[in-house]
């Protein structure tokens, strides 16, 4: 990470101060963590399981952060356990004087024991608020820790947090040289939910972690599937936002970046414009992700905004405009980065989304406009670019607003009227009604009439909305269909978006079987995904599973979903006589049969859609739905044989 002097005092060892057993502080037992696992990690589902891993991979990275490791290596082991390895100083071994025993089995058995109190150890810390190793360790079914230093390798094992024996001295491999960390483990399946490693979910924090972390590399090995990646960014978060603008075309060649500290605080920003309608922001205290914002955010996204604001009004960029400019106008196309490094960082809630320290705003506020004016000092045609891209999202802001209302006055959108082919459910309570968007009359009137009436609401669009991803705000509410889906949600949209208002808390896209119906739901996820995320984001999304195949004899009746389910049913069935029947369409199906099929909440299968990595899927959006051929077409290629049921 490139920052002005200053920053190494941040991040390094004190000289004189010892890595040793006096550096581990013990604040609490670990009694409640195997009772009331989720107090402690947030949840015992997919994202609990995930945390397990972020807890001991920030422990390497924070030995990265304190100048004392560059290799880190996680490897999703094939018996269903995970390693985390490094080359930092190892955990400490010697005996802690309160404890009475060694400092390693205080650390992976005592909750909130660690280095990271005394903020002499480790100046920086991503790992201060969550709940450490010994955490991990209570949730496991199996750990063992391996700690290399001084030339011996000191191992100890535990069952469900507890020591299998004492910590065993051996000394090390003539190979073995240096220091470092080995962390495995097996998460308990009487606890979570699922205890299933997901390669996209780990990959998209490891890539984080690496342009975070200048000069670290980290790999990632499946050896459930031999597959294998290494991340290193040389560039840091500046090369993040390249690659966050892949397939998009930027209005200024090199990412705008700056970083500075204040106040013992590190502030690195980088931001890159591009030609699109949306905003992708990125924030990261000490390597933490906080997705959710907070303080620093709020800093930045009002330093941005006064400070374009004012250099546009200085220039005389803003004479003709009729329009105030919001701070929407200045994010849109925005791409950013924004890295915070600190100590003693507050954080709302125990899996760390939200930075809640209030001084943070105004350091994060001062560095942010201050290198912003040197940089568009130094680069008026950026700083051009960058204001009229601003003004021309406040004008379609300005004529959208105007549609809003043009549309309210003829109740479109304050809910006083649903869309005429809407037909709504009997009951209100959002969390028990769901709404099925489909495509086509045909399959909307079979749908509404194998419908279950009490909770299920059917909308049907005709042919393929509009591409969002390729449209502004103005034009995407001028859309008939677009419109209608707002409607019948009721949660709004934009800035007016508010999920408490949201009508149906299961919203089921359900489109043919085909290309065509493919690209509808290509189509209505780009929508959902760009302009109404939060539905995305709180699970609200499902795709329907309708039948691709009905294999019949006499009365029996098989209905299958791919071919290997086909081939199977003709095989059970076993006699000469067999029909089978292919579907390509909705409307090919009676009420009764999709009801059966497609609909009934007993026999049906959705898949959920989720933003586990939503990097990757912006990234998969822009190519598939964006301007540019070339990626697109490369996509195509690189996919063609993985293609199932082409309809052709």
């Amino acid at each position: 990470m490139s920052t002005k002097e200053g920053e190494g005092a941040l991040t390094a060892e004190p000289k004189g101060h010892h890595y040793d057993a006096t550096s581990i502080t013990v604040l609490e037992g670990l009694e409640a963590v195997r009772k009331r696992p989720a107090m402690y990690i947030g949840d015992t589902s997919v994202r609990g399981l995930h945390h397990l891993i972020w807890e001991v991979v920030d422990n390497a990275v924070d030995e990265a952060l304190a100048g004392h490791c560059d290799d880190v290596a996680v490897t999703i082991e094939s018996d269903g356990s995970l390693t985390v390895r490094d080359n930092g100083r190892g955990i400490p071994v010697d005996m802690h004087a309160t404890m009475k025993k060694p400092a390693l089995e205080v650390v992976m058995t005592t909750l909130h024991a660690g280095g990271k109190f005394d903020n002499a150890s480790y100046k920086v810390s991503g790992g201060l608020h969550g709940v450490g190793v010994s955490c991990v360790n209570a949730l496991a079914e199996t750990c063992s820790v391996e700690v290399l230093r001084d030339g011996k390798l000191y191992t100890q094992s535990y069952v469900r947090g507890v020591p299998t024996g004492p910590m065993q001295t051996a000394p090390a491999d003539r190979k073995d040289k240096g220091s470092g960390t080995m962390v495995r483990f097996k998460p308990d399946a009487t606890i979570f939910e699922t205890t299933d490693f997901h390669w996209d979910t780990i990959a998209a924090r490891l890539r984080e972690l690496a342009y975070l972390n200048s000069g670290l590399t980290i790999h990632l090995k499946d050896t459930r599937t031999g597959k294998s990646t290494d991340y290193f960014a040389k560039g840091g978060i500046a090369e993040f936002v390249r690659f966050l603008n892949t397939n998009k075309e930027t209005l200024h060649a090199k990412p705008v970046v700056f970083s500075r500290e204040r106040d013992n605080v590190s502030v690195e920003v980088a931001i890159q414009y591009n030609d699109t309608y949306a905003e992708t922001l990125l924030s990261f205290v000490n390597n933490i992700n906080t997705i959710e914002g907070g303080t620093h955010v709020g800093g930045f996204r009002s330093a941005l905004t006064r400070t374009l604001v004012n250099y546009a009004n200085r220039e005389g960029h803003t004479k003709s405009l009729k329009a105030d400019i919001g701070g929407e106008d200045v994010r849109e196309g925005l791409v950013a980065v924004i890295s915070v490094k600190m100590q003693n960082p507050q954080f709302e809630g125990q899996t760390k989304t939200k930075l809640g320290n209030s001084e943070i705003k105004g350091a994060v506020e001062t560095v942010v406009g201050e290198g912003l004016r040197e940089h568009f000092e130094e680069n008026p045609s950026v700083a051009r670019k960058i204001v009229e891209k601003m003004i021309a999202a406040a004008r379609a802001r300005e004529a959208a607003r105007k549609a809003r209302d043009l549309a309210r006055r003829k109740t479109i959108l304050d809910g006083g009227s649903l869309p005429g082919k809407l037909a709504d459910c009997a009951w209100d309570n959002p969390e028990e009604c769901e709404i099925y968007i489909v495509e086509g009359d045909s399959a909307g009137g079979s749908a509404k009439q194998g419908r279950d009436r009490r909770f299920q609401a059917i909308l049907p669009i005709r042919g393929k909305i509009l591409n969002v991803e390729k449209a502004r705000i103005d034009k995407i509410l001028a859309n008939e269909e677009i419109r209608s889906i707002i409607t019948a949600l009721g949660a709004g949209v934009k800035e007016e978006f508010d999920l408490a208002k949201l009508r149906y808390h299961r919203i089921i896209l359900m489109a043919d079987a085909d290309v065509d119906g493919a690209h509808i739901r290509t189509l209505l996820l780009t929508f959902l995904f760009r302009e109404l995320r939060p539905l995305v984001e709180n699970n609200h999304v499902y795709i329907a599973q309708p039948p691709l195949f009905l294999v019949k004899s006499g009365k029996e009746e098989i209905y299958c979903y791919d071919d290997k389910e086909r081939e199977e049913a003709i095989a059970r069935i076993g006699k000469k006589n067999v029909m089978v029947q292919r579907y390509k369409g909705l409307g090919e199906m009676n009420p009764d049969q999709l009801w059966r099929t497609t609909m009934n909440p007993e026999t049906r299968t959705l898949v959920r859609v989720t933003s586990e990595d939503a990097v990757e899927a912006d990234r998969i959006f822009t190519i598939l739905m964006g301007e540019q051929v070339e990626p697109r077409r490369q996509f195509i290629e690189e996919n063609a044989l993985a293609v199932k049921n082409l309809d052709i």
